[in-house]
């Protein structure tokens, strides 16, 4: 479903350009909109695109093999999707699907790479906000890496109950397998561990909902791993 706003309209980030180069993305970006469990593009493809993420809540994957996956992250309004693919990457480098209803700017990749290249002010505001992402890799390398298991789950139950989603019930769109694979775990020694930090007044569990009750004692397993 295509919903066609100015790209003005869509993040602050833009509204400081130059009319020029507005009315240029404009002539290079559709919206559209991707409903709950709908792919918003895969592993492999070809990536002629930046998505950037107007509404909604998509979840950011790598597949390993044929059965295997590491969630990565969960992207929300104002987060950049594939933005490696500017400079230096051909292919999506992971996959990426809608966990509510969801609306997405595509703009064309080689377009705000000229933008980026002649605007600084844009740069440094674009740039900022990916690299955010870069601890979120160094969390997700030390938990598949050095790890046990209770560590490994810690870990991804502070990352999904982070203070950027207060605004976005993220437990109620995610499956336990959903969980397992932010944590790299089974989702048998998920459930396993869910119930134990629940009996441990670490968390507090009612059906998908999940509250973190004690965030110090949590974040210590997560450091002793």
């Amino acid at each position: 479903m295509n919903q066609n706003k100015n790209i003005e309209q869509i993040s602050g980030c833009f509204q400081n350009l130059r009319s020029e180069d507005v009315a240029y993305l404009n002539k290079k970006k559709t919206q559209l909109t991707y409903f709950k469990g709908e792919t918003i593009f895969k592993q492999g493809a070809f990536a002629p695109h930046v998505l950037f993420v107007n509404k909604g809540l998509v979840l950011v994957y790598l597949q390993i093999g044929k059965e295997k996956k590491i969630n990565i992250h969960l992207a929300r309004q104002g987060d950049y999707l594939a933005f490696s693919t500017v400079f230096n990457k051909n292919v999506y480098q992971y996959s990426a699907i809608s966990i509510t209803d969801s609306t997405l700017c595509m703009i064309e990749k080689d377009a705000l790479k000229n933008v980026i290249i002649n605007n600084s002010d844009f740069a440094m505001q674009i740039t900022s906000r990916n690299s955010q992402n870069e601890s979120r890799y160094l969390d997700i390398i030390k938990n598949v890496s050095y790890k046990q298991m209770r560590g490994k789950l810690a870990s991804a139950l502070l990352y999904l109950s982070n203070d950027k989603f207060n605004d976005d019930p993220v437990f109620q769109y995610l499956t336990r397998q959903d969980i397992a694979d932010f944590a790299s775990i089974t989702v048998e020694s998920t459930v396993k561990f869910l119930k134990e930090f629940e009996k441990e007044n670490l968390i507090d569990l009612n059906g998908k909902e999940i509250t973190i009750k004690d965030k110090q004692l949590l974040t210590e397993i997560d450091l002793k791993g």
